[in-house]
């Protein structure tokens, strides 16, 4: 098959290597020639300053110029094409609704280009991005206004985790198309054919509608279900002596029908879904006068868990930020990314600054560079306060307090190093609770506040 991904990001590259890796003939297209040279060089570090995912750049190089290519010219490409894949960003607007001004540009300049080709074959426009409930029939509606001829819209929703891209693209726990013919379920069993059979992964067809609701539903009941657990394991154990959260957490998911994942309590999910997405479900509901409350209960939880550790510091540990310098170790929202769409470090840090502290000393493996870019000192001065470092040792060195905000592999057990590095007091604030031996530190003078546990102070 013949495909085309509009858009190069997380899920518009990712998707396009994997089906080029899988055999088809892929054209990657973006507006934006600086990412376009920088994919179609197939070197790791212009490839991982856009998107950076295990494995990525490893398909890239093995595919480029044969099944994948890259370009920022549609007319160039689009004869004898079989499915095109919008692979947009779709942010929130402030009232919540979903801010589809890239996508309908995208659309317009495809309907465009549709509306002159020569080669007359059935093609399929599929909505991959997170689209509201309805987008198909939106992007139907573009198509037959310029003219378009013998085209199908459908909506085939992307489930990839941000550090897992690829292996959940190669192997899906489930694929969910939506169509409204047997001719266009056809193309797009092609484009999946080595899913469409498979004994473990689900291959679900539906209507396009469904399978829009189907990735709101999906994801808000995730957001949902982390929100339980921050908003009620987490504070059982902060607030009711003598309960170990891990204990909880263990004793609850012992049941087969509720699940582990999600029940690890934090200092809230980021990325560039879960917020937005049950954002924009709250606004579709409100417009066809449904409740909402269970919802936007869970959004204000999350909300709430990103920056309520540095208030409990306050109140709790009797700590004042007032000229104190904190340490933010993990920037990104979750380890193994760069990518700091609404990450909970956003919130810290500027919850931070708004306290009043003489600077901040970040860290991430990855995402230094992309923070630096979040907290642009031309866009407040209160930024200049913040310093990055190459490694997590140097970047508590001087501080007093640190605040761990992801889960990275190299903050787990930290504690050693906490020790060998600064002198109490000093507070460690443990988003993630990555610190699982934190009675050695408490027994060194340490101060130590956790989510889902009461302060531990030394006696």
């Amino acid at each position: 098959m013949k495909i085309i991904t509009v858009g190069t990001g997380y899920v518009g590259l990712v998707h396009a290597a994997v089906c080029s890796e899988y055999g088809h003939e892929v054209h990657a297209y973006d507006i934006d020639r600086e990412k376009i040279d920088a994919f179609s060089s197939g070197l790791s570090e212009p490839i991982e300053k856009f998107v950076n995912e295990p494995g990525l750049v490893n398909i890239i190089r093995e595919t480029l110029g044969k099944s994948l290519h890259f370009s920022d010219d549609l007319e160039a490409i689009i004869e004898g094409t079989d499915a095109i894949f919008m692979c947009l960003p779709t942010p929130s607007n402030i009232d919540g609704s979903t801010n589809l001004t890239f996508y309908d540009a995208a659309a317009e300049s495809i309907a465009e280009v549709l509306a002159k080709r020569k080669d007359k074959r059935r093609l399929v426009l599929v909505n991959k991005s997170t689209v509201p409930i309805g987008t198909a029939r939106h992007l139907e509606g573009i198509m037959k206004s310029h003219g378009v001829e013998n085209f199908g819209v459908a909506s085939n929703p992307e489930f990839l985790a941000e550090g897992t891209a690829v292996a959940d693209a190669r192997r899906p726990d489930r694929v969910v198309v939506g169509c409204d013919c047997e001719e266009d379920f056809t193309i797009l069993r092609r484009v999946y054919s080595q899913f469409v059979h498979h004994v473990r992964i689900k291959y679900i067809q539906t209507t396009p509608e469904t399978a829009e609701a189907i990735k709101y539903v999906a994801n808000t009941m995730l957001l949902t279900y982390i929100s339980f657990w921050n908003g009620v394991g987490a504070k059982i154990g902060e607030n009711m002596p003598n309960v170990n959260i891990d204990d909880l957490r263990l004793g609850v998911t012992s049941d087969d029908r509720i699940s582990t994942w999600g029940s690890f309590v934090s200092n809230g999910a980021g990325g560039s879904c879960f917020g937005k997405d049950i954002s924009s479900l709250i606004y579709q509901l409100r417009r066809v006068n449904v409740s909402t409350k269970m919802l936007e209960a869970s959004f204000e939880v999350n909300e709430h868990q990103k920056v309520y550790l540095i208030d409990r510091a306050i109140t709790e540990a009797d700590f004042k930020f007032n000229n104190k310098t904190v340490a933010v170790l993990g920037l990104a929202f979750k380890k193994h990314t760069n990518d700091m769409r609404d990450a909970s470090s956003i919130k810290v840090i500027e919850s931070l600054l708004g306290k009043g502290v003489a600077a901040i000393h970040a860290y991430d493996p990855l995402a230094n560079e992309t923070a630096a870019d979040v907290f642009d000192p031309s866009k407040n001065a209160l930024f200049e306060k913040i310093k990055y470092f190459d490694s997590a040792k140097e970047a508590i060195t001087g501080s007093q307090a640190l605040f761990v905000s992801s889960d990275c592999e190299e903050f787990r057990g930290f504690s050693r190093t906490i020790e060998d590095t600064v002198s109490p007091p000093y507070l460690v604030m443990d988003g993630r609770r990555m610190i699982p031996d934190y009675n050695e530190l408490v027994s060194k003078s340490f101060t130590y506040l956790a989510v889902g546990s009461m302060v531990m102070r030394p006696d």
